[in-house]
């Protein structure tokens, strides 16, 4: 693929140019003139018009995302690594390592804290523990859940595929292919029925296009001009079949485009790009302006479920995956997409904007990975769930007060 875009401005005159002091001065103001920057060979930092709003990230916002990029990284190797090697683990997960920067960069753009009346939701699918942990559920919870223990998010009967936070809006997974898109589309009517400035936001992979559920959540938002973003991100593959299989479009975007929605295809490995975009469209739902598209071009380093390929300290999977049904991905292929990996870019970003240097680098990776270590650590030790416990929350109990409506 393509990895960086480009077109052609005027150069302002020397005399009215600023100086740049630095590259990330440099950057800020080739931002300002519509510049389209590229520093390496592998990354984008700007799409076309899309302003670059990362221009305007602090140092330690900038280090933020690093750092939730590397918390998505390092619960997905952790877990994987439990799956191989802990014959006690329950837990279960479709991994998302490979897609971090896409989760990392749409929900830093997000509110994520307060009343619930206030912030920002987002609706998972089949990946959520990235897109979880991005918008800032309780880490240590989420692992407990995972593991089906009694302490965890949702007393672990939900575990990864029902997982759920909505104290930081985080509405869940979906464990179906699709549905959570018109659900997303009904919290955005209903923040724009009471006039709430907030936004909904539906993660879905490339096999949710070829679902009813795309084509009416588009239709709906864009006909409602309601404050809801769809961020597809595909990872070319849907379980083990390649996304051309059941679509007839390069760029799935062009498919919400047709919708008349303001669709934007980007670097889904590279952060910065996925939070320039996301930006833009956060900024258009929470000013009335309608719903956007973003299909983020990703890849994930594990098969569709479980650890199958993978061996314990390692990242990635390759060989043959006994659960394929079609047919599987190529090394060469995954191997390829690892070269052009979301943390290593981020990394390299932030270091040669002088956010910090190679060995705060290394020391936020270090605290993640203590942090990460320690959240499996006392999941572990947290009770497990009763066989009663399962009745819970099915049967009400008093009386509903009878309504009439009209």
């Amino acid at each position: 693929m393509d990895n960086t875009t480009g077109f052609s401005v005027e150069p302002p005159e020397a005399a009215d140019a600023p100086s740049s002091e630095s590259r990330r001065g440099f950057l800020k103001f080739a931002a300002l003139t519509g510049a389209v920057v590229s520093m390496t060979a592998n990354r984008a930092l700007a799409d076309g018009d899309i302003a670059f709003h990362a221009q305007d990230l602090s140092d330690e916002q900038l280090v933020d995302l690093f750092r939730t990029i590397l918390k998505i990284r390092w619960h997905e190797r952790t877990q994987a690594d439990e799956m191989l090697s802990n014959p006690d683990y329950r837990g279960y997960n479709h991994f998302y390592a490979g897609q971090e920067a896409v989760a990392s960069g749409v929900c830093a753009t997000l509110r994520n804290s307060g009343p619930f009346d206030q912030i920002d939701v987002v609706y998972s699918s089949h990946r959520p523990s990235g897109h979880a942990i991005a918008k800032g559920v309780d880490i240590p919870r989420m692992c407990a859940e995972n593991d089906f223990r009694a302490t965890g998010l949702n007393g672990g009967y939900a575990a990864e595929m029902h997982l759920s936070d909505p104290d930081v809006g985080f509405i869940g997974a979906d464990g179906m292919i699709g549905p959570s898109m018109p659900i997303a589309t009904g919290s955005a009517f209903a923040f724009r029925a009471r006039g709430s400035d907030q936004v909904s936001v539906v993660f879905g992979g490339d096999g949710t296009y070829a679902t009813p559920h795309f084509h009416s959540a588009l239709n709906n938002a864009k006909i409602l001009d309601l404050p809801f973003i769809y961020v597809l991100e595909n990872n070319l593959y849907h379980q083990y079949a390649h996304y051309t299989y059941s679509s007839p479009h390069k760029d799935i975007a062009s498919a919400a485009a047709a919708y008349g929605i303001p669709s934007r295809v980007v670097d889904g490995q590279d952060v910065i790009q996925v939070y320039n975009a996301a930006k833009e469209a956060v900024d258009r739902a929470r000013s009335g302006g309608g719903p956007s598209f973003i299909e983020a071009k990703t890849y994930r380093y594990y098969n569709h479920w479980g650890a199958p390929g993978a061996k314990a300290g390692e990242l990635g999977a390759f060989g043959y995956d006994p659960l394929a049904i079609t047919s599987f991905r190529p090394d060469r292929e995954v191997r390829a997409w690892m070269q052009r990996d979301p943390v290593d870019i981020a990394r390299r970003t932030l270091i040669e904007w002088g956010a910090l240097d190679a060995a705060g680098a290394e020391a936020v990776e270090a605290d993640v990975k203590a942090e990460i270590a320690a959240a499996f650590a006392w999941a572990a030790e947290q009770p497990l769930c009763t066989p009663e416990d399962g009745l819970e929350h099915v049967f009400t109990q008093g009386t509903v007060p009878a309504r009439q409506f009209g």
